[in-house]
């Protein structure tokens, strides 16, 4: 279930409450006139089932509650309610299966915001996939893909191509770019002064069998990404951030991107291209399916759309 919060301007409120008490899956609705002071109207309180939400959602907005009111939406996660159970089964769909479109729009576009926390977290797990590359570790190496903040927008470049938002793409690639140039070119820095003290030479890339896919790249690393891709956009719609978690786990972006950076100051070329290969065909393949999963899963549920039916009668002798 969602927790709605809206705030309405007098005139809209009997607008709000028709389309509320019509809608399937709303239940728990609650309004106090003349509380809201910023901006000032009418608060409007109820809970949603997430497989309806997007419907309730989109006619809030047609309302204009998004310019002259506010709509805000929050995670239940406790309910205990005979009524909150009703209104999920009258609900088409499964709550875990629903995309909420306007949750999904406002997660990507934070995530793709470049950010000082986004550079130092992509900067640090770079660092740390380049010392696992040197010491063989591939203990490191799972460190840093877990800690890397790329996926988000990855997400967002899939969520853009859907929507044809070019805005949302640019900001998502600039992200990327800026971030992973900012943190191969802290690695690189460090290796350089590693190399300078000889902790690190042209021989700290031999011979290291555990951590060879990482500039090894080939179908199966093609494959590897589009199903991480599959994955990571449902861990996202569906709020599985156990599973998001196993995604990071499974592509080499950070440690291609470590790999590069400690081949570069050794100057190993073959290295270095080989681990931009396996960069490209990582964030390649996650876009390819993530926008392929986004499409699946509007064509899915544009099945209910606006033809979402009115709440069923009750039975008034019915507890």
């Amino acid at each position: 279930m969602l927790h709605l919060r809206v705030i309405s301007p007098a005139e809209l409120t009997d607008d709000v409450l028709a389309l509320l008490d019509g809608a399937v899956g709303v239940v728990n609705l609650v309004v106090l006139p003349g509380v809201a002071r910023s901006p000032e109207g009418d608060l409007i309180q109820f809970d949603v089932a997430r497989e309806a939400a997007n419907e309730v959602i989109e006619r809030l907005r047609r309302l204009g509650l998004c310019s002259d009111g506010s709509i805000m939406a929050e995670q239940v996660d406790l309910s205990l309610s005979d009524a909150a159970d009703r209104a999920e089964r009258e609900a088409p769909g499964e709550g875990d299966d629903a995309v909420v479109w306007a949750e999904l729009a406002q997660r990507v576009s934070d995530d793709s915001r470049l950010t000082w926390a986004f550079l130092a977290f992509l900067a640090i797990a770079t660092q740390l996939a380049g010392i696992g590359v040197v010491v063989d570790s591939p203990i490191l190496i799972v460190g840093a893909m877990v800690l890397g903040p790329e996926f988000g927008a990855i997400a967002a470049i899939c969520f853009g191509l859907l929507r044809g938002d070019r805005h949302l793409i640019g900001r998502a690639l600039r992200a990327l770019a800026i971030g992973f140039a900012t943190a191969i070119t802290i690695t690189f820095a460090c290796a350089l002064v590693s190399r300078g003290l000889g902790w690190i030479g042209p021989s700290s890339l031999t011979g290291h069998k555990e951590i060879e896919f990482i500039v090894k790249p080939d179908r199966w690393s093609f494959i590897v990404a589009l199903l991480a891709g599959a994955a990571g956009v449902l861990s996202v719609t569906a709020g599985k951030s156990s599973a998001l978690v196993g995604v990071f786990i499974s592509v080499t972006t950070v440690p291609a991107a470590g790999y590069f950076a400690v081949a570069a100051a050794l100057t190993r070329w073959e290295d270095m291209a080989a681990s931009v290969a396996q960069l490209a065909v990582n964030i390649a393949g996650m876009v390819i399916s993530g926008t392929v999963t986004l499409v699946v899963q509007r064509a899915y549920w544009s099945r209910f759309g606006t033809r979402l039916p009115a709440r069923p009668p009750r039975d008034p002798d019915r507890k």
